[in-house]
């Protein structure tokens, strides 16, 4: 298949769910992860129709910027406090937020810009050890603590289900992470405005806006597998 061929095949697929879910496919955004993917790979996906881009790393980020015009970018990797100063005026959202200490630096980064950042909350929605995010009994404090940054503006969460040998196994996870949506995304406060959820790749994007996701990080159903 050509990347024009995948990418009318993921877009198709996004309508489908969509429509099993009660939406359109208007209401999920297709973020198109391009890590380790070339800046020409990306302008051909731009040239296919795709707007937005998410990054894993900020090095690879700073790389690509300059080279793509009239794209959206999306930090959607794990992000250390050293780079956020690089990456804070080239990215319209970061998927990644999982500690305090982080947000600290993003509301600081903002401010020295004037920029009031969105953000959202990663979810470590099978409690992995190998994976970033805050336990779903951690919201409420963390979300008592992150009102208090002027900068930033927690626009909903971001979650990675556990892998799984049958994709269908994922749908508990994204179940879960419907609920927790639901459950703040009325609060009122000027620093909330829950709403996006951001989950399925690849594997189960499918099943997650089945289940309510409104953002999806597809790459390799774009791009084709990496070569590493």
């Amino acid at each position: 298949m050509t990347l024009e061929e995948k990418v009318h095949l993921v877009q198709n697929n996004i309508e489908c769910a969509a429509k099993k879910s009660g939406r359109n496919k208007d209401d999920i955004l297709l973020v198109a992860a391009s890590k380790m993917q070339t800046a020409d790979k990306i302008k051909e996906a731009q040239n296919c129709g795709l707007s937005v881009f998410g990054e894993n790393k900020a090095q690879e980020l700073l790389e690509k910027y300059p080279y793509i015009d009239n794209v959206k970018w999306h930090f959607i990797g794990h992000l250390q406090k050293n780079k956020v100063k690089s990456i804070i005026d080239k990215v319209e959202l970061i998927h990644s937020v999982d500690s305090i200490e982080l947000l600290e630096e993003i509301d600081k980064r903002s401010k020295s810009i004037n920029k009031v950042m969105p953000v959202l909350i990663q979810i470590n929605i099978g409690k992995e050890e190998t994976k970033s995010g805050i336990n779903e009994d951690e919201v409420d404090s963390f979300l008592e603590k992150a009102i208090e940054y002027k900068n930033i503006k927690i626009s909903g969460f971001m979650a990675i289900p556990p892998k799984v040998e049958n994709k269908e196994d994922s749908r508990v996870y994204f179940t879960r992470m419907k609920s927790l949506f639901d459950r703040v995304k009325d609060l009122k406060c000027p620093q909330l405005n829950i709403k996006y959820l951001s989950m399925g790749m690849t594997n189960d994007y499918e099943i997650a806006i089945e289940e309510g996701a409104n953002i999806v990080r597809v790459g390799t159903g774009i791009f084709g597998e990496r070569k590493y």
